[in-house]
């Protein structure tokens, strides 16, 4: 492989963000931008690198000399299900800003929800004066997070610097020191022990639909906040939203914060837009910061021109 090969860009992100993170990324490499219609028909071979999010259909196959191709988020199954790939590693996005702003609308969603901050909004609107009980602390709740990757266990470090009781679900059993964790074979156990459940795991064939009506049955009723609470910021194809609406509506959820739908962006009949017990963003949890994924893709762009072995690829046969 020769040294500084040029790079290919196919990010559907807020053009201008992406326009402001190419200026001096990449140095010495030449960029090539296929936003731009003089890129259209360009002939792309030696092109050695692709940063990609929902690129082009054909963008892989006009690459014949592709060796890696750098996810834009720290999703990948964008990529695993949509495209034809050759076999090059794929790597995912993984940077302390991303991470952090995860944690952030984590740490935000479970604290809107444990102080009754939509309530309280609705009696400001109405002018009403009035102290809602019972007034839980943190430490009367537990979070249950799935997924414990590096987002999940960040986001499980914070929740109990905020004195939440946390524990955590994974398939393959993860050890986080000072917390309870729980494999597929203690999936129900851990639903129980639940009153918050945070959705941070990967969509695969095994998660797919996996916050469905049965799941939801099986967390935890009584507790600190009376109904249990869903949280998903993980992907929106493990969700079953006509089931998390037959839920709202019939108790089995007291609310939910909701990030990610199983098709983008919600349309606008959805009935979740108009509970006043679900909070709705936009895919914005944690949007990728575009300046930090070139430096990401640049440094590892530059271990595997020196011979060193690349970071975060992602295992294709699980998915993640």
């Amino acid at each position: 492989m020769s040294d500084k090969s040029p790079v290919v860009i196919d990010l559907k992100f807020d053009r201008e963000s992406v326009v402001a993170g190419l200026k001096n990324a990449f140095p010495g490499r030449e960029i090539i931008d296929m936003a731009l219609a003089e890129n259209a028909g360009r002939d792309l071979s030696g092109s050695a690198y692709a940063v990609v999010w929902k690129p082009d259909p054909a963008l892989f196959s006009r690459m014949p000399d592709l060796k890696v191709i750098f996810s834009g988020g720290a999703g990948v199954d964008h990529i695993l299900t949509a495209y034809e790939l050759p076999d090059v590693p794929i790597v995912r996005f993984v940077d302390r800003s991303l991470t952090d702003r995860m944690s952030e609308w984590v740490v935000l969603q479970c604290l809107t929800h444990l102080r009754r901050s939509l309530a309280y909004a609705r009696q400001q609107k109405n002018h009403e004066w009035r102290e809602l009980d019972p007034q839980p602390e943190a430490c009367d709740v537990t979070v249950g997070v799935m997924g414990l990757g590096v987002l999940g266990q960040d986001a499980v470090r914070k929740l109990k610097v905020m004195g939440f009781e946390v524990v955590g679900w994974s398939r393959s059993m993860k050890v986080i020191e000072g917390v309870e964790t729980f494999d597929e074979a203690g999936l129900d156990a851990f639903l129980a022990r639940t009153d918050i459940l945070v959705g941070l795991l990967p969509l695969t064939e095994e998660t797919r639909g996996i916050y469905n009506a049965s799941l939801f049955a099986k967390l935890r009723q009584g507790g600190a906040l009376e109904r249990p609470v869903f949280l998903n910021a993980g992907r929106g194809g493990s969700q079953v939203e006509t089931d998390i609406v037959s839920a709202i509506e019939g108790g089995v959820l007291g609310a939910a914060s909701l990030d990610v739908f199983e098709k983008e962006p919600l349309a606008p009949e959805s009935p979740l837009w108009d509970f006043e017990n679900v909070i709705i963003t936009p895919h914005a949890a944690a949007s990728s910061d575009v300046r930090a994924l070139f430096r990401h893709a640049d440094r590892q762009m530059a271990r595997l021109e020196g011979g060193d072995s690349l970071q975060h690829v992602v295992d294709r046969m699980a998915g993640y």
